[in-house]
């Protein structure tokens, strides 16, 4: 069972996350309205790569590819991978804010599915919850009125992609170390896109466009390194919520760089959906201080 102190440092990890993977967000969708979104995923993974072997290589010599979980590493990885594919090209038609605000059923699904992923009990209350917080996207997306781009209902398959990736993630922490499976998904993720990348390839256009391409990987590898920590230190139903709060500069770079500002449907619905999410970290935590 997590203590205070590693709830508390599981919540200091992801919040690190938060804050650079807005960034890597506004990045992917500044760059997708020139480039092809392969390009723009294999810059986010060959980034990734360099850093973690510029950063944990030198420390940890060759172990930092020792697991024994391959099989794990690879397919949490490759849902990752497809999971921001999806994503990214979604962004090219959808605002920065809504995008975020449908990725945040990620948690929801973390919750209703972490009892067959993880063996953790879904309480009936946690079930209710699910099912209220998932009227938020539908408020969002409003189907059928074809207010938002139907490139946007793309997220939720990103969504869940992202779900599953985090409840691999979380069965991993127990015996990998975060560095190693954080290395193998900027692996399969550079592996992945390479196989393609040669025949859509674009040379940047300006400094600019040069400098987004090698801070996707900055961003991306270090917001899901600090994810991963977390991981390592809460219960994924608990840590999952607190990656709501990069809705806030999520918002403001959607707004600064791109003129966009929810509407009150998307805040509507991110409430919704938010809410649902910390009433379940709520509920959990009281059900940890009962026990």
């Amino acid at each position: 069972m997590a203590r205070g102190n590693d709830i508390g440092r599981a919540i200091s990890y992801m919040s690190l996350a938060a804050a650079l993977i807005p960034c890597l967000n506004a990045s992917g969708k500044y760059l997708v309205a020139n480039y092809p979104t392969i390009e723009i995923l294999w810059a986010r993974y060959a980034g990734h790569f360099i850093c973690m072997l510029a950063v944990f290589l030198p420390r940890r010599g060759w172990r930092l590819f020792a697991t024994t979980h391959l099989g794990t590493q690879v397919a949490r990885s490759t849902l990752l991978t497809i999971a921001t594919g999806v994503y990214f090209s979604a962004l090219a038609f959808t605002d920065l804010a809504t995008a975020a605000a449908i990725s945040f059923t990620a948690p929801l699904m973390v919750a209703a599915l972490s009892g067959a992923v993880l063996g953790e009990r879904v309480s009936l209350r946690r079930w209710t919850t699910v099912a209220v917080g998932f009227l938020g996207p539908v408020l969002i997306l409003r189907p059928g009125t074809g207010v938002v781009h139907t490139a946007s209902f793309l997220l939720l398959i990103s969504a869940l992609c992202s779900a599953v990736h985090q409840l691999l993630t979380r069965r991993l922490v127990a015996t990998e170390a975060a560095e190693t499976s954080n290395t193998y998904m900027a692996v399969v993720g550079f592996l992945l896109a390479s196989l393609v990348i040669p025949f859509f390839f674009v040379m940047p256009r300006s400094v600019l466009d040069a400098l987004l391409f090698i801070g996707l990987g900055a961003f991306g590898g270090f917001g899901h390194y600090f994810i991963v920590r977390a991981y390592e230190w809460g219960p994924a139903a608990v840590v999952a919520p607190f990656n709501y709060s990069s809705l806030i500069g999520t918002v403001i770079l959607g707004y600064v760089s791109f003129g966009d500002f929810p509407d009150l449907w998307t805040w509507l619905g991110a409430a919704i959906i938010i809410g649902s999410g910390l009433y379940i970290f709520l509920g959990e935590r009281r059900t940890k201080e009962m026990a």
